[in-house]
């Protein structure tokens, strides 16, 4: 217990807030003033300033509340920021109330703050008042410009969010300023569309308490950052609250009340509009009869979703949708846009196409006034459309929110999260169907398979992704996947599961040293250095494996076994032979990170423009990089790094193991054979001419040897010993190397090799096979 209070001295009431941010709340206490002075005592708890911004009420319960708190909360935390953070609405900068020179609108503005200070006394203030039908009815009619901001505080929750965590928004601006992001950058750019008629919004004033709630809110939850409307809410809540009690209610609406709403895929939004479409079949069939596609509805009032009607009505007319809003939540906007279609429903029933139903609701939008509005008419947009659209009779906005409540204040709040849960799989599945096709799409440009392989390797990869990150509770993999990324880069797999998928997929699944062939392959797609691959890496790779020329598969081969891909792979089980354990692989595909040198670093900065600076996005590195990509289409062979000797007869060890089992195994051997002998020749001629003075030992008997061990049927482990006391006798002589152009004549001159590499594989069979063994391969791994 962190502290006992009496918030409504009227109803007997006691409060009891805790640690874990829960308050307990009890009305009609006998004996309520002993009791808290027992609870304080015996929990060593005292007031807690949580219930002193709400308990501002009446006079008659004023005196029971020390004076000394009204200044606590926001004394705390704020040390140096008090100059940076504004502690006023914007409302009463830019529009104070003259009370001396009161009007007919403000005197009926001072009317309603009576109605409410009544039922203040009578059904309690702050956190204890009761939610009557009274208080929905003053709802309704439009909360008074005095009250607005610390009502919106109270039915959203806010006001707990802020008294619970004294001082942590002015840390967050602290932190926050200065800070270089994507999500800074969408911000500065939508700073001045946010209400620009208003004036406090033509100021640096309005611009700057924005910017910093705004920024401070990215700060907060990186996940969704900043999203296009936020900037049109969040101008609204500083209008009629302080900096800090907005950036409170910023929190509670897209953290609880419009859930998934306010990132890049929108699926809150979308799941909403499915509840719309329902209700519009459900109350205004006939509506549905006439509109042969039901995504216009969709089209037409994501804004109203998001925006919570301020993007299409008048600011004084849209803040009272905002009040029943806070009070209600989503079932005021459904109820509401349900009462705009109805009102509009014969035009509608009239219209041809999209666009002019589009129109006939735009114009209605625009008719919307509030007649009881206070603001200048300066201010009030729908005042300034009086003229141009007199042909459209007005609706008042008091009337439309309460005939909305009358005709549809029977959609209860259980019904709409049942209907909620019932759409969310169907928005989520039509979204993941678009980011399919989008991914098939953009794929099928670089690789040779038909679609319908495509879309079954990417139906592979996509559930090899998905069971990684459900197969273990604390998998790394659940960070890997974040739906805001473009299409391409939402599914990534790490080298453990880039192993699975190969050995079930590659024609050369067989052979013995699969997973070192599957660590260099991984190695040589993952360019960022990040441990992830996405599917584009992985068809292409595929592609090449099945449908490259003999060309293409032997540079595959070659680029595998010299860096970045290569590396030294020894598995720390000799009895395991080739094979790898999971932690050994995902130890070697990390060494890519750390073990390339300074020229590949800066390839990794390059394929990373994110990373440039403090964590500012460079677009024009995204735009270079794409530039880039375009033009090295075509790799030149010449381009490739020259092969060396521990490379090379590792890259001899990969095709003996290539060969094995094949038809004509023998006869590939003897080929590879003649090859390395050829190519060492080369080489020793090629240094002699270049120091004709210097005697050479030759290599070529050093590694013709092994061609004759398949053969005269020894043992793996002993060619494999043979194999390295070979390589420790070369590191003795001078240093020797091969370039791509030399191996790929070599071998073109052996029509086994030939044959070997350009025999067809069919991708049906492994996919196949691929379904059925995908889940045991988890399970053995």
């Amino acid at each position: 217990v962190t502290g006992v209070d009496k918030p409504d001295p009227a109803n007997r009431g006691v409060s009891i807030s805790t640690k874990g941010k829960t308050a307990f709340r009890f009305t009609e206490v006998r004996d309520f003033e002993q009791l808290v002075a027992k609870l304080r005592m015996k929990c060593n708890a005292t007031s807690s300033p949580q219930h002193i911004i709400n308990t501002e009420v009446a006079a008659s319960s004023a005196s029971d509340i020390p004076k000394d708190f009204d200044a606590g909360p926001s004394k705390m935390g704020q040390r140096d920021n008090s100059k940076t953070v504004s502690t006023e609405a914007l409302m009463t900068v830019y529009h104070p109330q003259d009370a001396e020179n009161l009007d007919s609108k403000m005197l009926k503005e001072k009317m309603k703050e009576q109605s409410w200070n009544i039922l203040f006394v009578e059904r309690g203030h702050g956190v204890s008042m009761f939610r009557t039908k009274k208080t929905r009815d003053l709802v309704v009619r439009g909360i008074p410009e005095a009250l607005r901001g610390e009502l919106w505080l109270l039915f959203s929750g806010a006001v707990n969010d802020m008294a619970s965590n004294p001082g942590y928004y002015t840390d967050l601006v602290e932190k926050s300023l200065g800070t270089c992001t994507l999500a800074t950058d969408e911000i500065e750019r939508d700073l001045r569309r946010s209400l620009p008629e208003h004036p406090a919004f033509q100021s640096d004033t309005g611009i700057s308490a924005l910017r910093r709630v705004l920024t401070a809110y990215a700060y907060r939850n990186p996940q969704i950052g900043y999203c296009q409307a936020m900037n049109i809410l969040t101008s609204v809540l500083l209008l009629y609250a302080k900096e800090e009690e907005a950036f409170w209610l910023l929190v509670a609406v897209c953290e609880r009340m419009l859930p998934d709403y306010f990132n890049r895929r929108i699926i809150g939004a979308l799941v909403d509009q499915a509840v719309f479409e329902e209700l519009i079949r459900v109350h205004l069939p006939q509506l549905t009869d006439h509109m042969t596609d039901m995504t216009f509805f969709s089209s037409v009032s994501l804004s109203w979703f998001l925006t919570l009607f301020i993007s299409v009505l008048p600011i004084e007319s849209a803040v009272n949708v905002v009040d029943c809003f806070f009070y209600d939540g989503i079932k005021a906007i459904l109820q509401l846009g349900l009462a705009v279609l109805e009102y509009n429903m014969e035009k509608l029933l009239t219209c041809k196409d999209d666009a002019e139903a589009v129109t006939v609701l735009n114009r209605f939008f625009d008719s919307v006034t509030n007649k009881d509005s206070p603001l200048p008419p300066a201010v009030q947009q729908g005042s300034n459309l009086s003229d141009t659209t007199s042909d459209h009779p007005k609706v008042d906005i008091t009337d439309l929110i309460r005939e909305s409540n009358e005709r549809y204040g029977d959609i209860r709040y259980e019904d709409v999260e049942s209907m909620r849960c019932r759409n969310r799989l169907y928005v989520i599945q039509t979204l993941e169907a678009t980011t399919k096709q989008n991914v098939l799409r953009v794929v099928s440009q670089d690789v040779k398979f038909n679609p319908s392989d495509l879309e079954e390797l990417y139906e592979l990869f996509k559930k090899e992704h998905f069971l990684s990150c459900y197969w273990n509770v604390n998998s790394p993999v659940l960070q890997h996947h974040d739906a805001s990324l473009p299409y391409l880069e939402q599914y990534r797999i790490d080298c453990q599961q880039f192993r699975v998928l190969c050995h079930l997929l590659s024609p050369w699944s067989h052979c013995a040293n699969r997973d070192s062939l599957a660590l260099w392959t991984f190695r040589l797609m993952d360019e960022s250095s990040d441990c992830l691959i996405n599917f584009k890496q992985f068809a292409c790779i595929l592609d090449t494996m099945y449908n490259g020329s003999f060309t293409d598969k032997l540079k595959l081969l070659f680029k595998l076994h010299i860096p970045p891909a290569f590396t030294e792979v020894e598995s720390l089980s000799p009895s395991k032979g080739g094979d790898l354990s999971k932690e050994e692989l995902i130890h070697f595909s990390q060494l890519s990170v750390s073990s390339v040198g300074d020229s590949l670093e800066s390839d990794s900065s390059k394929s990373s423009p994110e990373k440039v600076g403090k964590g500012k996005v460079d677009i024009q590195a995204y735009l270079k990089q794409w530039q880039d990509e375009l033009l090295k289409k075509e790799e030149n062979i010449k381009d490739l790094p020259r092969m060396n000797q521990s490379q090379f007869i590792q890259f001899s060890k990969t095709l003996y193991n290539l060969f094995h089992g094949d038809p004509e195994e023998e006869l590939l051997y003897r080929a590879i054979a003649v090859v390395t002998s050829l190519l060492l020749k080369m080489e020793e001629v090629g240094r002699r001419l270049q120091s004709p003075t210097s005697p050479v030992k030759s290599p070529v008997a050093i590694v013709e040897v092994p061609a004759e061990s398949p053969r005269k049927g020894q043992e793996e482990s002993s060619s494999e010993q043979a194999e390295g006391s070979r390589a420790q006798s070369l590191r003795g002589n001078h240093e020797w190397s091969f370039a791509f152009e030399q191996i790929l004549a070599s071998l073109l001159n052996e029509p086994a090799f030939v044959r070997f590499f350009e025999k067809p594989h069919d991708i049906k069979v492994k996919i196949e096979s691929a379904k059925n063994l995908q889940l045991k391969a988890r399970i053995s791994v």
